[in-house]
């Protein structure tokens, strides 16, 4: 007998006017950063106008696009949820990577990598081994088209894995790094701090500002 597969459909989670206007709203916004405030940026500045049109980019298809696709598809009754759930309300490293940013990657992440490795080498190394998978990948993706900055995604996600294992200490939780406003603060410098390994120099220089051009985001 074949196996039957089907795909879950949601009753109690159609979108809203509120949230349709929402998705839209985030895309607009996208559209304005992109091709209206990056041409304000001084030219002289590429790096600076490259992390602007980022920006722009992650909103127009992160929060943007790809929320609107969720609308689409739970109004047709399919389990579709948003990829971004509210990254800014994270009040730890763990809640960020974990329920809040880009939700698809971390559940199979956890599901092929975390669950089968934990009992084997336990949860914080099976922390530490998924990100490090997460710095090849996106090293791949962000180091290898550039030619450039290679190994500053990798040091990233290791550094969110570091984070994430030393606020689950007790002196971190003495300090609320794990909730709260405090958690939260943490967490923003986590992210935020390092982020240029991620997007680096060659990165933004080599691929985003010529993608800007062919866009005519920029002159």
């Amino acid at each position: 007998m074949r196996p039957h597969f089907s795909i879950p459909r949601l009753k109690s989670v159609r979108p809203t006017v509120g949230e349709w206007f929402f998705a839209a709203a985030k895309t607009v916004v996208g559209v304005v950063i992109l091709w209206f405030v990056a041409r304000r940026v001084p030219q002289k500045w590429p790096y600076v106008v490259g992390w602007v049109g980022m920006v722009g980019m992650i909103l127009i298809a992160h929060f943007g696009s790809f929320h609107l696709l969720s609308c689409a598809w739970r109004s047709a009754g399919i389990a579709a949820r948003p990829l971004m759930n509210w990254p800014l309300l994270s009040t730890s490293v763990s809640d960020y990577w974990g329920r809040r940013w880009n939700t698809a990657f971390p559940d199979l992440t956890h599901r092929f990598m975390f669950r089968p490795l934990e009992p084997l080498v336990g949860a914080g190394v099976a922390i530490l081994a998924v990100f490090f998978f997460s710095g090849l990948v996106h090293d791949m993706v962000i180091s290898v088209p550039p030619a450039g900055g290679y190994g500053g995604p990798t040091a990233f996600f290791i550094i969110q894995a570091l984070a994430m294992l030393f606020e689950r200490t007790a002196g971190a939780r003495r300090l609320g790094l794990g909730s709260g406003w405090r958690g939260g603060l943490f967490t923003a410098f986590v992210i935020l701090g390092p982020a240029a390994l991620l997007f680096h120099p060659p990165f933004v220089l080599r691929i985003v500002v010529p993608f800007m051009r062919a866009l005519g985001a920029i002159s």
